[in-house]
């Protein structure tokens, strides 16, 4: 190759590293003339999210009787849900309203980190509230001695930290490869294999490390959700009284929607991704990509609203609370 090449679009890439100085996200391929009309469903989505969960996180930092192990990783879980989506959506509705593709080298990689590990540590947070579940359920008893404050903070933190730890790879994976394919992603944000397959490099490493994240969050935290609702049945089984068994079923309601909304789209992304470019229009994939990280932030207040007692409760004190100050005002 020549010093520099230019393509229509594209600005200058280094020939010595091949490291383009910025990428452009194409959007949806195929729909790009109704990028607006699509965007309205995902502006709509991002507003009852980042609405939902900061409301979820002001009532749980506020509401005394919401002070327990179980509501700290529902907070846990919300700003992981804030965080996630607002890592992409502003960026996505840029690029359906204003065409503002374009996306700095060093910004699409600390992009691709967050996603990743936002997602990461959501699945982490969903463990985290399966075992809580199996501990309030099985050792009723014991519950505020095992999971006391400290240890709240320590998972937490521990979550983060794995999370953090196998994300940070991505990052120099992708920024080892040469870039000679052009620097067009066929997406609404940087994900690591739509970067990684415009190398003309070997991304052999990038897949297999890809892989092996996966079953190290999504295969190790499923096992333990597993398990934990495992010993959660057999525990309420064993329970003489329906009522007490539909008491403890009914407090693992939530969570176990929370497990299906996270879980079935992003298997089915990942799967997809991997194994059925050939059979899916990427335009679907695309789509399927982007609701499977937003539909989690969207539906996970509205399911916990809903489905929790102690928070219907918490917005009515609060609402009483708000309403005989202002009349004191």
């Amino acid at each position: 190759m020549n010093g520099n090449f230019k393509t229509s679009g594209f600005r200058e890439v280094n020939s010595s590293s091949l490291t383009p100085r910025y990428f452009i996200l194409s959007g949806i391929p195929g729909l790009e003339a109704s990028h607006v009309w699509i965007s309205l469903p995902f502006c709509f989505m991002y507003i009852i999210a980042v609405v939902g969960n900061c409301g979820l996180i002001y009532l749980i930092s506020h509401e005394e009787a919401l002070h327990r192990p179980m509501y700290y990783f529902l907070a846990l879980l919300s700003i992981t849900d804030v965080s996630g989506c607002t890592s992409f959506v502003p960026k996505m509705l840029c690029i359906f309203w204003f065409s503002l593709k374009e996306i700095d080298f060093n910004a699409c990689l600390a992009q691709m980190f967050f996603i990743h590990m936002l997602t990461g540590l959501e699945s982490g947070v969903l463990m985290l509230m399966a075992l809580d579940r199996y501990v309030a359920i099985c050792y009723p008893l014991r519950y505020s001695t095992i999971l006391t404050n400290t240890v709240v903070i320590k998972v937490g933190l521990a979550t983060l930290l794995r999370s953090m730890l196998l994300m940070i790879p991505f990052t120099f994976l992708i920024k080892r490869l040469p870039y000679c394919r052009g620097n067009l992603i066929h997406h609404t944000y940087c994900d690591h294999m739509s970067v990684a397959k415009l190398s003309c490099g070997n991304i052999k490493i990038n897949v297999i490390y890809g892989l092996i994240a996966a079953v190290l969050i999504g295969g190790f935290d499923m096992s333990c959700i597993s398990m934990s609702y495992t010993m959660i049945i057999r525990a309420v089984v064993s329970l003489s009284s329906a009522d007490a068994r539909h008491k403890a079923f009914s407090t693992c309601t939530s969570h176990v929607c929370a497990i299906v909304i996270t879980y079935v789209p992003a298997f089915f992304n990942f799967f997809t991704h991997r194994f059925g470019e050939c059979t899916i229009p990427h335009h679907v994939h695309i789509l399927i990509a982007n609701l499977y990280l937003l539909l989690p932030p969207t539906l996970n207040p509205i399911v916990y609203g809903v489905k929790t007692k102690q928070i219907r409760e918490g917005v009515i004190q609060l609402f009483l609370r708000e309403k005989s100050i202002s009349r004191m005002k």
